[in-house]
C-alpha cells in the first residue's frame, strides 16, 4: 500500500520560501558563492590561497563557501570573481514578463565555441 505524502511546490527562491526577509538578495548571494566554489574548484586553489587573493582570512573564506555569507555584500561577492579572472556586468533592461514582477538574477554568459 502506497503512503500518500504531502509536498508543496516551492519558487524559484528557497530563502523566500521559509520565509527569509531580504530573500532575493540571499539568492544572488548564494549563486555568486556557487559560482566563486565552481572556480576555486576548477582551478584547484585551496582556501588559504583563496583568503590571500580575496583580501580576507581562511576561516572567512571556509564560512563562506559553507553558506554562511552573511558578512560579505554582494558587491564584495562580485569583487572576488573579478579577483578570480571574471568579468562582472550589471545589466539593466526592462521588465518584459506579464504574469512575474522584476527580478535580479545571476545569469551564466555563453561560453565560445
Amino acid at each position: 500500500m502506497k503512503r500518500k505524502t504531502d509536498c508543496e511546490v516551492g519558487s524559484d527562491n528557497i530563502f523566500a520560501d521559509i520565509g527569509l526577509p531580504n530573500a532575493e538578495e540571499h539568492l544572488i548571494k548564494a549563486q555568486l558563492v556557487f559560482k566563486i566554489d565552481g572556480l576555486l574548484k576548477k582551478r584547484g586553489m585551496r582556501q588559504v590561497e583563496a583568503a590571500k587573493l580575496f583580501g580576507v582570512k581562511q576561516p572567512d573564506v571556509s564560512k563562506m563557501l559553507r553558506g554562511d555569507f552573511r558578512q560579505f555584500s554582494v558587491e564584495r561577492l562580485m569583487r572576488f570573481l573579478v579577483a578570480l579572472g571574471q568579468d562582472v556586468e550589471i545589466v539593466v533592461k526592462p521588465h518584459r514578463g506579464r504574469r512575474a514582477a522584476a527580478q535580479l538574477r545571476v545569469a551564466d554568459s555563453p561560453q565560445p565555441a
